[in-house]
């Protein structure tokens, strides 16, 4: 088996098209280019993570046929770790589109995630795209296609599919294990594999792009695996930093806009934002205090409750036992 596997990969491995017969010239100002951006690229991969941005990809998604979920737990993830989530988008399966977002939040942000794409259906663009989108081939990487033949299972309508036979199912796997590669850089910092128990590896792109799954199992569990190796990059090395306090009012927003106004101008010199929320159909409101200094939050605790004469809680569930204590009063 292994030795046709060798034979796919001397057959899959071959070169984008768009590298063959350029001149020598080109061939030594792209030399130059493909060093400045793989210098680029070890830098993005090792530098502090202050900034997130998230792409979710998928034509279903924006067609309302899959609710994304991805996201939200993005963001969670990143709240939890200390970084600052600047930006979600959520794009269709177009090619230029694909690249055009991975470029940019590359460039912007420490750290980049994208969801969804990396299926083994012609619709599933999300490698091939970034791949175009920063001139690297798409390579068929030997580790994962290994680990999908010995942790995977031919779906039960495959019966007579075989890894020793060439067939368009067997095309449609491999697929999923031909990965953006610079070959310039260290191969193992560009595909990871933290999860001992899937063969879905990580492909990292730029130093910072981390190409996932968008099926919610796989994208929350390859995170979760992922996190030890974010969090000696992170401001707090234990991955804790943020904080949120809750409170609960029983005051208007347009009642206390104005004391949070002030509060608000008060409190971002230390990095600390406020936030109101509204409740409909309750009769208490949110407001909430979210930052990194959590001696100085504390000490705006009794300010605060005075100020929206309310209370500190700690979730929202507090906050609905506070309103029907006020119903029965």
């Amino acid at each position: 088996m292994f030795a046709r596997l060798s034979q796919l990969t001397r057959h899959l491995s071959r070169p984008l098209p768009y590298y063959n017969r350029i001149s020598p010239a080109t061939v030594s100002r792209s030399s130059i280019v493909a060093g400045i951006m793989s210098s680029a690229a070890e830098d993005r991969s090792k530098r502090m993570i202050h900034t997130a941005g998230c792409i979710i990809i998928g034509d279903e998604v924006l067609g309302g046929k899959t609710v994304d979920t991805n996201s939200a737990h993005f963001a969670k993830y990143c709240f939890l770790l200390g970084m600052n989530l600047k930006r979600i988008e959520v794009i269709g399966d177009d090619a230029e589109e694909i690249g055009e977002a991975a470029r940019r939040m590359s460039e912007k942000y420490d750290f980049v995630v994208t969801s969804g794409g990396i299926g083994p259906t012609h619709d599933d663009i999300t490698y091939e795209s970034i791949a175009k989108a920063f001139n690297l081939p798409l390579k068929l990487h030997n580790d994962a296609l290994k680990r999908m033949i010995a942790l995977s299972k031919p779906h039960p309508s495959q019966k007579n599919f075989s890894w020793d036979v060439p067939s368009p199912a067997l095309d449609a796997k491999l697929r999923m294990v031909k990965l953006p590669i610079d070959e310039t850089r260290d191969e193992n910092q560009q595909v990871l594999f933290v999860d001992e128990s899937l063969w879905v590896p990580i492909s990292v792109v730029n130093g910072n792009i981390h190409i996932l799954p968008g099926i919610p199992r796989l994208f929350t569990q390859l995170l979760d695996g992922l996190k030890p190796l974010l969090i000696p990059r992170l401001e707090n090395p234990e991955g804790k930093g943020v904080y949120r306090m809750l409170f609960s009012t029983p005051m208007a927003e347009s009642e206390v806009a104005g004391y949070l106004t002030k509060l608000a101008a008060e409190v971002e010199p230390k990095g600390i934002k406020v936030g109101s929320y509204p409740r409909w159909g309750r009769t208490r409101n949110s407001v909430t205090l979210v930052g990194k200094d959590k001696n100085y939050m504390e000490s705006l605790v009794a300010q605060i409750e005075k100020g929206i004469d309310g209370v500190r809680v700690e979730s929202e569930e507090d906050a609905d036992e506070s309103e029907d204590e006020d119903k029965g009063s």
